[in-house]
């Protein structure tokens, strides 16, 4: 198993890991954002979306309630959180993106449909082990 794992003390650090990580991501990529609420799945998804090029982080906000954001051609932000089923999942359109080339999806909260996304997804797990240290792992283990 291939891990890369980053500890940051705050906002800022952890966007910079996302940053870095986002230099390792081969195209198409699926990406999960795993942790609890609060961890700093969203922090960790504007330091990718800045690393690719696609938006500066600033510009990156949470898609809890919208589900997706698109970024750009092909990059997709989204955030799984306030589905239940699978069939509402079904209606977002997600096998579209996934089988678009070069296409990259950042994607919180997905392990909660986890047989619907490739093994060869990377899964980012980000520990909150202080209100500002973060403890982050990235794999592409992923066990449907």
């Amino acid at each position: 198993m291939n891990v890369t794992s980053y500890v940051t003390t705050s906002e800022d650090s952890t966007t910079e890991a996302g940053r870095d990580f986002a230099g390792i991501i081969k195209r198409p990529a699926v990406v999960l954002l795993v942790g609890n609420l609060g961890a700093g799945k969203t922090t960790f998804a504007k330091g990718i979306i800045a690393g690719l090029g696609i938006a500066e982080a600033d510009e990156v906000t949470s898609p809890t309630f919208t589900l997706i954001h698109e970024y750009s051609y092909q990059t997709w932000h989204l955030d799984l959180y306030r589905l239940e089923t699978r069939a509402e999942l079904a209606t977002l359109g997600l096998e579209d993106m996934i089988d678009a080339p070069d296409s990259v999806l950042i994607i919180e909260w997905g392990e909660r449909f986890r047989g619907f996304f490739p093994p060869s997804a990377y899964v980012v797990e980000i520990q909150a082990k202080s209100p500002a240290v973060r403890q982050i792992y990235v794999s592409r283990n992923f066990e449907p």
